[in-house]
């Protein structure tokens, strides 16, 4: 793995959100939810993607709080456009846990 230097993480702008809707995507490749997340009054409501479901409902995401990188490009996932990328860690199967804060923080805070 390369080693990169702080100014290259500066780049990388990961904030917290809190969901505020998820619904099942069907016509997703592989299974996944799309989420809504606000991410404050600076960044705003942005949606995206995630393959999330061997461990989330839709109905169980609502109001939990969630990292994610908010200065990629927008990515085009099927027929939904994809404006950030959720952060998560494999389980011991590779399937996706979510990242959050261990308590509830201001949404739109950056991760440093």
């Amino acid at each position: 793995m390369s080693e990169i230097n702080f100014d290259d993480f500066l780049k990388v702008d990961v904030r917290v959100g809190i969901v505020l809707r998820a619904e099942p995507y069907p016509e997703a490749r592989k299974p996944a939810i799309k989420l809504w997340i606000d991410f404050g009054d600076e960044i705003g409501e942005k949606k995206t993607s995630a393959q999330i479901t061997a461990h989330y409902q839709p109905e169980t995401l609502v109001g939990r709080q969630v990292m994610a990188v908010v200065n990629f490009p927008p990515r085009q996932i099927g027929k939904f456009m994809s404006e950030v990328l959720v952060l998560g860690m494999p389980d011991e199967n590779g399937e996706v846990v979510l990242v959050g804060p261990d308590k509830n923080v201001p949404i739109g805070g950056r991760l440093h």
